[in-house]
């Protein structure tokens, strides 16, 4: 099978799409280097700095409210060109803008395109890439996340040390870039915005997609430069046809997500992306600093220890990717989510007795590396894999985007609880929690999560038919059961 695949032009394809997750991770960076110097330029309180770093997350859960109803109506393609659209558009809004309150509208249509690139970019490569490839190419976009998390990191470093060199700031570059340095640090995205909305154009539309919207030859034409082989293109074609049918005969519309298996479908989905980010995340990679502060370590070095995090951060992720589809998304899971729970226990057990055995500040970095290691590796890396591939076609968007809808809402949450939780069960209590939190996230993934590694799409989907004796056959198949 594996000869029969155009490895390259799979490749290229979801190269393309992975780059709106660059953004996404660049766009959510991008924010920490900005804080200070847009707080002391528009006078802002606590309340209103809270303001200005959450409300990109409000247009990450209207973007991705909508994400699903998009990509059904316009296309897989045209809806990544929209959060193209969205992207550049905040990038210049934020470089340009006059006033407090455009800066934080043009941050909320960033978070938009945020929203709608996270479900439609690994939906668009799930539905093109082979089975034997889709954990690994899916992984891309995670990857591109991580990449642009650190690009974000090097380009505030960067820019903020050619800001106080003494160039001149005169006329708007040097405004931009020297004397207001946070509009170049928001603004340098538009550049990955706008590569990114060009090269789109040379990417076909899903094949899925088009066969769906009654298009069977141009889908049968994408399949026939994915796979070399004919026969090998025309069975794939007749298995997302034959599927297609059958939804159609059922009935399968919106209305199918809350009937039966496949409401059972889209409440694991949206439990697996809640909890994963109430296991402490965000948390971590939003308040790290803080609390690496807090614990003694030089505020001075908190850039550096945000490019470490950034750094574990990607090489995990590669790894991650590269052997996902040999080992399988659950055995990932079980191993990284057991090493955040020690991880966790050992991030409390610092609090707990660090500073009566004198331990050093250092070790309770070492601590968060680990933790963002397996977390990297583990949840990360697999979510979005495992939420592209689980839904039938015909509502496979609008699945994804109430699982979506979900993660950012919890995302949102963390986001507002966390320094209610270091205050009221302080960071011992906090971290215990976060631990807690894995074990229903590992018993959902024990026990109702089919291990999709190496099946199609067309076969991932017969997992959830109302039909038990199908599903159960298909479980059997390997070793899974509800």
């Amino acid at each position: 099978m594996k000869n029969t695949i155009n490895f390259g032009y799979l490749f290229f394809i979801s190269f393309v799409a992975a780059l709106g997750g660059f953004l996404f991770g660049y766009d959510t960076a991008v924010i920490s280097g900005t804080i200070s110097q847009v707080a002391s330029q528009f006078a802002l309180d606590a309340l209103s700095q809270g303001w200005y770093v959450g409300c990109a997350l409000i247009g990450s859960i209207a973007g991705v409210a909508v994400a699903g109803y998009l990509g059904d109506i316009l296309g897989r393609k045209r809806t990544m060109l929209v959060s193209a659209v969205l992207f550049s558009a905040s990038a210049i809004g934020c470089a340009l803008c006059g006033t407090f309150n455009e800066l934080v509208l043009w941050r909320i249509v960033g978070g938009a395109g945020i929203g709608v690139a996270s479900i439609v970019c690994p939906l668009y490569i799930s539905e093109l890439a082979a089975a034997e490839y889709r954990g690994r190419l899916v992984s891309l976009y995670q990857l591109a996340i991580t990449i642009g998390f650190l690009a974000a990191y090097l380009v505030n470093f960067a820019l903020l040390d050619y800001s106080l060199a003494g160039h001149t700031s005169e006329g708007l570059m040097g405004r931009i870039f020297v004397s207001e340095a946070w509009r170049g640090m928001l603004g340098m995205e538009t550049l990955p915005a706008v590569l990114f909305f060009a090269i789109l154009f040379f990417i076909p539309e899903s094949p899925r997609w088009l066969i769906a919207h009654r298009h069977e030859t141009r889908g049968h034409a994408v399949l026939s430069r994915v796979y070399t082989d004919a026969t090998a293109a025309r069975a794939e074609a007749i298995s997302v046809i034959d599927s297609l049918k059958k939804a159609e005969s059922q009935g399968a519309d919106w209305r199918t997500l809350f009937r039966g298996r496949m409401f059972k479908a889209v409440l694991i989905g949206v439990s697996i992306a809640i909890l994963g980010q109430f296991m402490g995340v965000n948390a971590v990679l939003y308040y790290g600093p803080t609390i690496f502060e807090d614990a003694g370590l030089s505020g001075s070095d908190s850039l550096f220890y945000q490019v470490m995090v950034g750094l574990v951060n990607t090489l995990t992720t590669v790894a991650a990717m590269l052997i996902i589809d040999k080992i399988g998304r659950k055995q990932l899971v079980y191993w990284g989510v057991s090493g955040m729970i020690i991880s966790l226990l050992l991030i409390s057990a610092y609090f707990t007795w660090g500073d009566s055995l004198g331990l050093p500040p250092v070790l309770l970095l070492t601590f968060f590396l680990l933790y963002i290691m397996c977390c990297a590796g583990s949840i990360c890396a697999v979510v979005f894999v495992i939420l592209s591939e689980m839904y039938p076609t015909k509502v496979r968007a609008m699945a994804m985007s109430i699982a979506g809808l979900a993660l950012w809402v919890g995302t949102y949450l963390v986001g507002q609880l966390t320094p209610w939780l270091l205050a009221n069960l302080t960071a011992v209590g906090t971290f215990l929690l976060f631990a807690a939190m894995c074990v229903p996230y590992l018993i959902i993934m024990y026990r109702c999560v089919p291990e999709t590694t190496g099946r199609t799409l067309e076969e991932i989907e017969k997992y959830w038919e109302e039909d038990p004796a199908t599903a159960a056959a298909v479980a059997s198949d390997s070793g899974d059961s509800f």
